[in-house]
């Protein structure tokens, strides 16, 4: 379907996974778009379906499969009339295959995005503070690696201390100790020589922002955000 503005696109929207993160993108891209009235924001459908599968129980095969219904999700925005797919959950591009192969529109990953802007950095260590199913599946280590740049990820047990801060973050808990907790990560990741962090969870930016570490820190959101007002708004030469 064509989009309704001469120069756009419409955005479709996987999200949900989880909730909070889907509004916070939303309100991110309102607030990137330059726009003085109602009519110059971009058009967004958005598919806002918390009850798709645990990710990380689905990649580790310890729950069902995630995959159908992304690819399900996927169809319902194409149907709707959207002109290009961005997803806000990097684990659940684990199953980016499945969407690709669902739908006749472009789907923006959002590692790809992430490693455009990783592979114009100097750095050559770069840690990858993310969600299990994320790091099983490999699949920033693996466009690191292809880069060229060496991943650092965290112990068991700090990994372990991610999940539960992640998991009381999506109940909905605010506390000076979360934020504190993340700080710690991210600092034990620069402290184990980390040159540039990615925040590989859209979940982090509720509460943890760039200025908030020792080193750089590339939030995966506000990325994707970026490159979904450019394509939206058919700013091409900017979403390269």
């Amino acid at each position: 379907m064509a989009a309704d503005h001469p120069t756009g696109k419409v955005a479709g929207i996987m999200g949900g996974m989880g909730p909070e993160a889907t509004v916070d993108f939303m309100a991110r891209v309102l607030a990137a778009t330059p726009a003085s009235t109602d009519q110059e924001h971009i058009h967004m459908l958005v598919d806002h379906n918390p009850r798709i599968p645990n990710r990380h129980a689905s990649i580790a095969g310890s729950g069902p499969d995630a995959g159908p219904a992304l690819a399900v999700m996927a169809q319902r925005l194409e149907r709707a009339g959207a002109d290009f797919l961005v997803m806000v959950c990097n684990t659940a591009h684990a199953y980016t295959g499945e969407i690709r192969a669902a739908v006749g529109i472009p789907f923006v990953s959002i590692i790809d995005v992430v490693m455009d802007t990783v592979s114009a950095h100097p750095a050559r260590r770069v840690g990858v503070m993310a969600a299990d199913g994320c790091l099983q599946a490999g699949l920033y280590q693996q466009a690191l690696c292809a880069a060229g740049r060496e991943p650092l990820l965290w112990n068991r047990s700090e990994q372990a201390r991610f999940m539960d801060l992640l998991y009381r973050i999506k109940a909905g808990e605010r506390s000076a100790e979360l934020r504190n907790g993340l700080q710690s990560l991210a600092a034990s990741l620069a402290f184990g020589g980390a040159e540039l962090l990615i925040a590989g969870c859209t979940e982090i930016p509720l509460l943890l922002q760039a200025g908030d570490v020792g080193v750089e820190l590339l939030s995966s959101t506000d990325l994707l955000v970026a490159r979904t007002v450019a394509l939206a708004r058919g700013d091409y030469a900017a979403a390269v």
